[in-house]
């Protein structure tokens, strides 16, 4: 599992669509889907159901999606205090 997976993965939960959250991302459509599988592969279950509209939560997509989304906070908090930290080591 990886940060990029379920950036994907939050994105398409909010936008409904796997292309509008490829150009968010800056990825290709089957770059996003070729992510979503494997988060699905690591996580043993289906995310969405897929469909020409769109792509909804799975019930086990709902029940993942608020630990994805506090796992990125955390990773993004972790990411601003390394960020600080090395803008305060550094030299004037």
């Amino acid at each position: 599992m990886h940060e990029r997976e379920l950036r994907a993965f939050v994105l398409i939960a909010e936008n409904g669509r796997m292309d509008r959250a490829a150009e968010s991302l800056g990825y290709s459509q089957p770059a996003i889907s070729y992510q979503i599988r494997c988060l699905e592969q690591s996580l043993g279950v289906r995310l969405f159901d897929r469909n020409s509209s769109g792509a909804r939560l799975t019930r086990e997509g709902l029940m993942i999606l608020p630990s994805a989304r506090a796992t990125l906070m955390l990773l993004d908090s972790i990411k601003e205090i390394s960020a600080s930290r090395s803008m305060e080591a550094q030299p004037a």
